[in-house]
């Protein structure tokens, strides 16, 4: 059980996969039985959080430094491109509720929208730590439960009923 929350853990810190990936790796029979969801939740959000910081205050200035350099320029200028793009694309979808833009980028379920490409957006846009924070740990809250009610079937039974 230890290994199998220190997993989803670790999964929550990567990027792309996020708590998005690691939610229903939690509440699948693999390696084991479904973890409980609250403290699923609550590993999978500590370890999708912890990089924010980290991300908003130096990733722009370590991916601006390696931009030009021979071997890692490649993947630094992506990443670059990514959160601008990101930022570009909160700010004409805002206006004035940028941070609730922010909160729905980092919400909604859709691949690179989590809180990674959401803080570097954040940074890009030089908008306030706080305030950035709040709303991507509200976003990352917001996508866990719509991972754990598609993990569970929820979607897919409501789309039968439906049809």
């Amino acid at each position: 059980m230890l290994k199998k929350y220190l997993l989803v853990f670790l999964v929550s810190m990567i990027p792309l996969i996020e708590l998005r990936g690691a939610v229903p790796i939690g509440l699948s029979t693999l390696l084991g039985d479904p973890l409980p969801l609250i403290p699923l939740y609550i590993i999978c959000i500590i370890g999708n959080m912890l990089p924010v910081p980290i991300i908003f205050f130096f990733a722009r200035k370590v991916l601006l430094w390696g931009a030009n350099k021979r071997f890692i320029g490649k993947f630094f200028r992506f990443c670059i491109e990514k959160g601008e793009k990101g930022g570009k694309k909160l700010q004409e979808t805002a206006g004035s509720g940028l941070y609730f833009a922010l909160f729905l980028f980092v919400g909604i379920p859709l691949p690179g929208t989590g809180a990674w490409t959401g803080t570097l957006a954040a940074s890009f846009l030089d908008m306030d730590f706080k305030k950035s924070v709040v709303a991507v740990m509200a976003g990352v809250v917001l996508a866990g439960i719509i991972m754990g009610l598609a993990s569970a079937g929820v979607f897919g039974a409501i789309g039968a009923m439906i049809s």
